[in-house]
């Protein structure tokens, strides 16, 4: 059996019942099962339709998020994050690369590697080269000044949490950033990449080995294997290119907000929702949130 999950902007909270039951019937569906008033809904299906894409791009257009996906094995063990445009809203060191007066050069390596352009690990040494120099001191300043969290992310781990989660927030950015989202946010660990400084200022380089592509594999393997779970168990989430690895890896990969190439290579694509989103295709009602 699948589910279809429908799920539309919280601020809108205009989900038409009638576009629920009109999919429902054409899609030989059971009974809609509503897990938030006018946002989101649900209800099985026997399997997968040929035209599923189809109605996912019509449904695009109104704003509306679909997701079909295995009814067995819903709920996760385990939810492994991306930071960056994923659990807050901006790019980290497109914040402090604005501080250095070098924001719209750093910013566009950034949108070109997260879209697969360039090499990430390349890329990522080029734009912390134009950080050298900058009082050690920015960091904490860009922390409490430029960054917010993405709605929905506070939610979303300590509601999996409840139920028995295990949070992991695994960045290509930096530990200073990593730690403090987690610790707000109510993440179990963090890894990150490392801004190296020295005398008070950023040296310009960045700790090796570099966490990229690769390296949030190996974290959600270790940290599966550790847990005593399969890959199957996880839901991971992110936007770009360097997530794509363990957004196909784990059992549930959710783009959200994502590029156009992760977009195209994963089954769970949130544009519209925000990180509640991923609670409500995990069954999930409003009423079980933990806030």
């Amino acid at each position: 059996m699948q589910v279809v999950t429908l799920i539309t902007t919280p601020t809108e909270r205009n989900l038409d019942a009638a576009l629920v039951d009109s999919l429902r019937n054409a899609w030989g569906g059971g009974d809609a099962n509503w897990l938030a008033v006018d946002e989101a809904a649900e209800f099985a299906i026997p399997a997968a339709p040929d035209n599923q894409w189809d109605v996912w791009a019509d449904l695009q257009k109104g704003c509306v998020d679909l997701v079909i996906s295995p009814l067995d094995g819903r709920r996760k063990k385990m939810l492994l994050a991306d930071m960056d445009s994923t659990m807050i809203r901006q790019e980290c060191i497109d914040e402090l690369a604005a501080e250095a007066g070098v924001g719209e050069r750093v910013a566009d390596i950034t949108a070109r590697a997260m879209n697969g352009e360039l090499d990430f690990e390349a890329a990522l040494i080029e734009r912390v080269g134009l950080l050298k120099g900058l009082p050690e001191t920015i960091i904490e300043q860009v922390l409490d000044e430029r960054i917010t969290h993405m709605p929905g992310g506070y939610e979303l781990v300590n509601t999996m949490k409840a139920h028995g989660a295990y949070a992991a927030l695994v960045s290509g950015g930096f530990t200073a950033f990593t730690a403090r989202v987690a610790a707000a946010l109510g993440f179990d660990e963090n890894r990150a990449n490392t801004l190296l400084a020295a005398d008070g200022k950023l040296t310009g380089n960045v700790g090796r080995p570099i966490l990229g592509k690769a390296a949030k594999v190996e974290a959600l393997n270790d940290i599966a294997a550790r847990l005593g779970i399969s890959a199957q168990d996880v839901l991971a989430v992110g936007d770009g290119a360097n997530d794509l690895g363990m957004l196909t890896l784990a059992g549930m990969g959710v783009a959200l907000h994502a590029k156009p190439t992760v977009q195209d290579q994963c089954d769970v694509r949130i544009n519209h929702g925000d990180l509640t989103a991923l609670l409500y295709v995990q069954g999930y009602g409003r009423d079980e949130f933990v806030t």
